[in-house]
Parts: C-alpha cells; structure tokens; sequence
C-alpha cells in the first residue's frame, strides 16, 4: 500500500500534492542532454557494443533510463508493427547478492522473463516439486543439470531473435560484488561476450563503483564508451542558476507549499541534496509524507530540516562524487603521460588553440583589443627642425 493512502483522508491537499509529485518528471537541461546523448550513442554504436552511464546516487539515472525507454518505444513503433517478434530494450536491474557474490543464474533467470522465453518454466528450475521458489525468494536448483553457461546460451539466442536496440542493466555496479580470489574483468567478461555473440548493446547504468570496470583490459576499453549524468556543482554559476529553476518548478507543483517558498532555502536544499535532482525530488516527498501525518499538515522548513540527509551522510556523498568526477576528467596531465607514452613531444598548447594560430600563409597574429596597437620601434630622436637636431629627454 502506498504512503498516500495511509494517511487521514482530512490532508486532501497534500495527498493530492504527493500523488501527482510522485509521477512529475523535471526535464531539467542536465538530464535532456543525457538523454539525447545516450540515444546518439545507442544508434552509432556497434552491435555487441558496451555503454557505461555513470553517475552520482541520486543524480537521476533510473529517470534517464526510462526516458531512453520510452524514446525506444516510439522510435521502433513502426519497426515492431511489421515485426512481431522484435522488441525494444531489455531492462534489468542487478540485484545487490545477500552473501557478497554477486548470482548469475538469478540475473539470467530475470533476463529470460524480460524477453519472454518460450518454455521459460524449463529453464527457471520450475519442475522441482510444485514449481515454487525458494525460501529465500529465488528459484529452486537445476536438479536436471541445467547449468548458468546453457542460461547464457539461451539469453544470446533469444538476444538474436528478439533483436532490442539495447539491454539496459541498472545498478550495474553490484556486478563487481565477486568472490575472493576472483578477478573483476571476469565479471563483465561474461557482459562483453554475451553482448558481443548476440550482436547487441550493453547499456551498464550505475554510480561512480563503475569506474572500476572501465579500464580493466583493452579490448574493453576499446569496445566502451563513457557516458557522465553529472550533478549541477556550486563552482558553476550556470549549473547554480539551473538549480534555483529546478527548485523553483518544484515549488510550482506543490500547492501544499504556498507558506514556504522555496527559492529563499534554495541554497539549504543545494546543501542536503549535492545538486542532485533525484536526491531533492526524493527528499521533498518525504518531507511531504511526514507533513500530512503531523498535527499542521504543512510542509514547512522544520519538516524539510527533520527529513534532509544528514550533514556527514552528505560529505560521504560528495566525497565520492568529487573523486568519481575527478577520475572521468580528461586533464591536461593525462594528456601529457599519454604524449610521453607515444614517445610524442610535449605541447604547450591544445591542439585546436595551435590550430587556430596556424593559417595556410604563416602564423596568424590574432585581433587586439580596441586602443591597444601592434608592437614596433619607435624613434628616439624627433625630426629636424630649423636645422638642429631635438633629442627627446628622458
């Protein structure tokens, strides 16, 4: 049951509010851009591909995953209406193991339900006993020697006839919770040549923990491409100001809200949620929760500061969203090692400043500010006149 209907039906107006903040969806510019960028990426990459969209928590990736579903849908519309067999996407989260190893026969096993294997009831361990799970909430074991590589086999076959434009694995960082002793590249070895033998595109959706799949081996840095949904960062006064505006839709959308105004606590809500559009749509519908339950159903900032993250909660997070950006940064160092590594000189300039400087008939001298003229010069002496020769004083 949900929150909304729990509470005493005398708080009208937040419950209302609560339900359609719930299904409200901010475009805001950061996760349009991701979207459109993903999408790009998901049509130019090559079958059998890998996408790693990484992120901070709560910056909004599952929203950007169903926006890229939805996109999928109608784009393949036409597509699926000639070809009845063919779907969309794939999507499935990683689910975090119980005992610390992460379980691929769970994960195939809700991949085949994904896509809608024939027979599936034969491949789920469903013919033990009465064909229930487990106690501990997964299926029963292959008493008939149905093994985790005959699942992978059938997922690719399935993969190939099904043929989605990507399979979307959310939480993707639980794949590097492996056994001791176990290497990390064999965790998404098993992604790469699934990907690769049913031809299709692995999009990996997870926090910063993904960087350590990144660059594991060269082939699959070769065959990955990055993707960083960033959060809005208080050093950039445009990414502040797209904050506010986020802030400020936010408190257009609650009615319940007309005592407080939010664009004044605008830079306390910065500070509980990081920037993170997600962590502040989440926060606020809490805050409203706890409001319609408490005796002046109003949300107030008392409320907001009873329901915000904690101030060492908060440091954790932006600690590991400051070395997560820091790792995703193409520098100027980076560039340098790599120069050394190919035994190429070092540049002192960019490559597109040095070419911007160089024009087909020589170095080009680059425009001046007004009052400022080119160097040349200058005379020491003043002309002749009336026969002598003025020399200029210091």
């Amino acid at each position: 049951m949900s929150a909304s209907r729990s509470l005493p039906p005398s708080n009208l107006t937040l419950i209302q509010d609560l339900e359609s903040f719930r299904s409200f969806t901010m475009a805001h510019p950061r996760l349009v851009q991701a979207k459109d960028e993903l999408l790009s990426t998901i049509e130019a990459s090559a079958p059998g591909s890998l996408i790693l969209v990484i992120g901070p928590t709560g910056v909004g990736k599952s929203t950007l995953r169903r926006r890229v579903e939805s996109a999928l849908i109608e784009r393949m519309a036409t597509e699926m209406e000639t070809d009845a067999g063919r779907i969309p996407f794939i999507s499935i989260e990683a689910v975090a193991p119980d005992n610390g190893i992460f379980h691929w026969r769970d994960h195939y096993q809700r991949m085949l339900a994904q896509v809608q294997e024939p027979a599936i009831e034969h491949k789920l361990g469903l013919e033990r006993g009465e064909g229930e799970r487990t106690g501990n909430g997964r299926y029963a074991p292959w008493p008939r020697g149905f093994t985790g590589y005959q699942l992978q086999q059938s997922i690719e076959n399935a993969l190939q006839h099904r043929r989605p434009a990507a399979v979307f694995i959310d939480e993707a960082q639980h794949l590097g919770r492996i056994a001791s002793g176990r290497k990390l590249a064999d965790q998404l070895d098993v992604i790469k040549s699934t990907a690769s033998r049913s031809r299709t595109v692995h999009v990996l959706i997870g926090t910063y923990e993904l960087l350590a799949f990144r660059n594991l081996s060269a082939q699959l840095s070769r065959r990955s491409v990055d993707l960083h949904f960033s959060r809005y960062r208080s050093e950039s006064a445009e990414d502040l100001e797209v904050f506010q505006n986020a802030v400020f839709t936010f408190q257009k959308q609650l009615r319940s809200c007309e005592r407080l105004d939010l664009a004044n606590i605008w830079d306390f809500l910065y500070e509980r949620s990081l920037g993170c559009i997600g962590i502040l749509k989440d926060w606020l519908m809490q805050a409203l929760v706890v409001a319609a339950r408490s005796a002046t159903p109003v949300l107030s900032l008392a409320v907001l500061e009873k329901t915000a993250l904690s101030g060492s909660q908060c440091e954790k997070m932006l600690q590991d969203a400051r070395e997560g950006e820091a790792r995703l940064a193409d520098n100027d160092d980076t560039r340098v090692r790599l120069r050394r590594l190919l035994n190429l000189p070092d540049r002192a300039v960019a490559p597109v400043a040095a070419a911007k400087a160089v024009t087909p008939d020589g170095p080009r001298v680059g425009r001046r500010a007004p009052g400022v003229r080119r160097p040349r010069r200058d005379p020491i002496g003043l002309p002749h006149q009336a026969g002598e020769m003025q020399v200029a004083h210091a």
